[in-house]
Parts: structure tokens; sequence; C-alpha cells
């Protein structure tokens, strides 16, 4: 379609401006409601992504469960909690199993650093935490082997812990203090902010507020309670050919059995809270197509009512091109024409309606907002192509006047 046709029909739709924008408004609409929706639905999946990540995508995660001390008391007759041991046993039992990380989350009661106190959690880790958690360091390092073996007083922080100790100065070599006992500060975190501190019902945590102390040096050097499980959480690790959900089963019976068939663990599968999340998203993602597609109809519509009106209006002009030597061709061209201006017009200003109220969406759920360059081609081409499909039936109709009857016309 040549350049001329377009600015011919952009010229004949500014002449009716009033009308033009009634149809506008359809089009817009509904490509803004697809646009808003998508871009919060992939800013969805991309948090789901980023908050399944903390939990790793290809672990199986073992939780204690939080009881009553009257409860724990029952328990522990049968049962000792969860355990490096239970991790140990995993591990040489339980094939496809690549690496078992161990958390347990320390009771704090103060946590200091050149005489400022702060509100922070603590947690005992081992070496393999690290990978599990998907941690990045700013500065210095995590722990090694040898600050196990010889349970050193060293710690790793997060960097909003770091800025609240230590400011914008260095926080590697200087020592805080955990309840009683004192530590060196040998690495800092990376910044990794989480819109949300859960993912289906698990808690995350935030990283950037924790303290992270070597399991054996916490055990050494700190008090627990005796009823208290020895670890809070197992992360194992899977191989990539290994299915979470089989493993998980396996999981289930091994710890059951070596804690005398006592309910006092709960096995977390990553993968399979992300399949659900995603699930659920697909049902959104349909309800809303559904409803933004409609509009779209809509709006055809209103692109059809508004052409088959200029035929009406115009019929003398068809007539007089007619005559002139038009042949049917090209008026079905011109129609279609106008079609696909308002079409292109109404489909741009529908994606900045859509940027617009997807942020408008976020704000106020506080949800995120993704973009893909894919979907946004899509929706402007689904516009565009259901104008012109709207378009095709009044342009055959203009083409289909009698010259004649349509010069004697008095509309």
């Amino acid at each position: 379609m040549n350049r001329v046709l377009l600015i011919e029909a952009a010229d004949e739709l500014a002449r009716r401006k009033l009308r033009t924008l009634l149809t506008l408004l359809g089009m817009i609409f509904g490509v803004g409601s697809i646009v808003a929706m998508l871009a919060v639905g992939e800013g969805s999946k991309r948090e789901a992504l980023a908050l399944v990540a903390r939990l790793g995508l290809n672990n199986v995660i073992v939780e204690s469960k939080a009881l009553p001390d009257e409860q724990l008391k029952e328990l522990r007759a049968r049962s000792l909690g969860l355990s490096a041991a239970d991790g140990a046993a995993v591990l040489l039992a339980v094939p496809g199993i690549e690496s078992v990380a161990l958390a347990k989350q320390i009771k704090v009661t103060s946590i200091s650093a050149k005489g400022i106190n702060v509100d922070a959690q603590a947690m005992a880790v081992n070496r393999e935490h690290q990978q599990h958690a998907s941690l990045e360091l700013a500065e210095g390092r995590w722990f090694d082997p040898d600050d196990f073996a010889r349970t050193a007083a060293v710690a790793v922080i997060g960097a909003r812990l770091k800025e609240k100790l230590f400011g914008a100065g260095s926080a590697i070599g200087q020592a805080i203090k955990v309840n009683h006992a004192w530590f060196l500060i040998i690495g800092v975190l990376a910044e990794r902010e989480l819109s949300k501190q859960e993912f289906e019902g698990v808690v995350l945590g935030v990283d950037d507020e924790r303290l992270f102390i070597p399991w054996e040096s916490a055990r050494a050097r700190l008090k627990f309670s005796l009823l208290e499980d020895e670890v809070d959480r197992l992360s194992v690790r899977l191989k990539p050919t290994t299915r979470p959900a089989e493993v998980a089963q396996v999981l289930a019976a091994l710890i059951s059995q070596r804690h005398g068939g006592a309910a006092d663990f709960t096995l977390v599968v990553p993968a399979g809270l992300y399949q659900q999340n995603q699930q659920t998203q697909r049902i959104f993602t349909l309800v809303m197509s559904s409803v933004a597609g409609v509009s779209l109809l809509v709006g055809g519509i209103g692109i059809m009512n508004i052409m088959l009106a200029g035929v009406l209006e115009r019929r003398r002009e068809i007539g007089l091109k007619r005559a002139l030597g038009a042949t049917k061709r090209d008026l079905v061209s011109q129609f279609l024409a106008e079609a696909i201006v308002i079409s292109v017009v109404g489909a741009l200003l529908g994606l900045i309606f859509g940027g617009a109220l997807a942020y408008t969406i976020a704000w106020l759920a506080q949800w995120q907002v993704a973009w893909s360059p894919l979907w946004l081609i899509s929706a402007v081409s689904l516009c565009v192509l259901i104008g012109v499909a709207f378009g095709v039936y009044p342009a055959r109709r203009a083409a289909e006047l009698d010259p004649i009857a349509a010069l004697r016309s008095e509309i």
C-alpha cells in the first residue's frame, strides 16, 4: 500500500475528528489492556524466578517445624530433630544429589560493632550455603575449609548491615559482636534486594541484613537450647538430570525413618512451587487476555461502524471516482488504508496508555513490571490485523456501489 493512499486516509479521518477519536478509544483501551496485562505478567514471572532462585530451582528444602516446647519434649523422646547427620545421611544414601547446605538461625540478643547496636539476623551455615543461596560477595571472601576445621571466629555480613554499622567505610577486618562472642568480618555480600520476603508461603528472609557464621564456629561459641533442632534447614542440591519431585519422596521417607516417624520436618520443592505459581499466572493471563480481546473486538466493530457510515456519507464521492475511472480495487485500497491508519494510531496510543496503566498498577499493588519486545510487537500486530479485518466489509461495500446510483444519491 503506497504512501499517498495512507496520507489521503489520514486526511479523511482528520476531517471527522470526533468520530475518529471515539473509534480510536476502543483500540486504545484494547491494546492498552493487553500491554498492561503482559507487562505485569512478565514482571510477575521474572519476580517469581528471582524469588525461587533464593531457594534454588534445582534444590529440595528440608525445614524443621516450629513447635511448642511441650510438644518438642514429647518428640525428643524418639527424634533429636533435624541435624547435620541427616544431611550427611542424605548425601550418602540418596542418588542424584550434588551437595547439601546447612543453615541454623541463631537467637540473637544483640549484634554490635564500634558501640553501635543493630537489629539483624544471624545464621550459622556451612560452606555450600553460598552456592545454594546464590550469594555474591561485594568485597572479601566466603568461608574456606580451614575456617570450619579450626572453628574460626569469622563472619560474612550483608550489604545493608554493613552500612548500618560501618557506613561507607570498609568492614573487612573489623570486629563484630554477636551476643557475647566476637567475630572478625572477612566478607561483605553484594546488595540484593528482593521485592518480597517469601514465595508461595516459604519465608526467604533478607540476606542484606544478615550475618553469617561458620556452622561449627557457631556451635562452639554460642549457646543453643537442648530442645531446638541442630539445624533449621537442609538445602539439597540435585544433579541436572534428577527430578526434584522423585527425590523429595525418597528424602521424606529417609528422614522420617531417621526421626522415628516423628512429623517434625517439612519438605519444600522450589521447582514445584514455581510451576504452581506459573499455573496461577497462566490462568490470570488467559482471563485478562480474554477481557482485552473483547476490548479489541469492540474497537474493531467501531472501525466497521465509522467506515460504513463513511461509505453512506461519501456515496457521491465514490460514484464520481468510479465515473472518472477508479476501479473497485482502488476503492477497496482507499478504505483499507483508512482502517490501517486508524489501527496503527490506535495501537501506538494504546502502547502509551498500556505503559502508564502498567506502572500505575505496579505502584498501587507493589507488583513488578517487565517488558518483552515480542509481546509489544504482537499486541500492535493484533490490533492492526483486527482493524484491517473489520475494514474489509465496508471497503467491499463501497467498491460494490453502483456508480450511477451513487452519483444520484442526495446524501
